[in-house]
């Protein structure tokens, strides 16, 4: 997944490097995330977040925002690329973990501006209030193969 920030990098509060480890609550702070349903998962879905530390975490949910556990994963790839008005974050999942078979994507991302306000940013928004959750917030489709 390929994640591209573009503007005025000084307004957005970016995390230090910090070592490429599992760690929770980075979506208080600027992060990308990413959210994989199958139709058959019956209402499971897994979430990544990707900070542009480095750090990372995923999870498990049973259903929608409820049943959520660690997920037994290998540690993403994160390759982070930053120029003067342009901030790119690659990352590389292990889809052994995923549904087999036809799925949906949400790719998302929370940014933090210099004065700590948060703001978020979707390919697809649910109604009402930012919420990635949401299954009408899963965009894109993913054919089986």
């Amino acid at each position: 997944m390929t994640f591209r920030l573009a503007g005025d990098l000084s307004r957005v509060r970016l995390p230090p490097p910090a070592p490429r480890e599992r760690s929770d609550g980075l979506w208080r702070h600027t992060c990308c995330e990413a959210f994989i349903v199958a139709p058959q998962a019956q209402g499971a879905y897994l979430e990544w977040n990707f900070a542009p530390s480095g750090a990372w975490a995923a999870y498990r949910f049973d259903a929608y925002r409820s049943g959520m556990s660690p997920l037994a994963t290998s540690a993403p790839e994160i390759e982070l690329t930053r120029a003067a008005r342009e901030l790119v974050l690659r990352a590389r999942v292990a889809l052994d973990v995923a549904p087999a078979g036809h799925a949906r994507l949400a790719l998302a991302a929370v940014v933090e501006d210099s004065a700590g306000q948060l703001s978020y940013w979707a390919l697809r928004h649910a109604p009402g209030r930012p919420d990635f959750h949401h299954p009408d917030s899963f965009a894109l489709e993913i054919p089986a193969p």
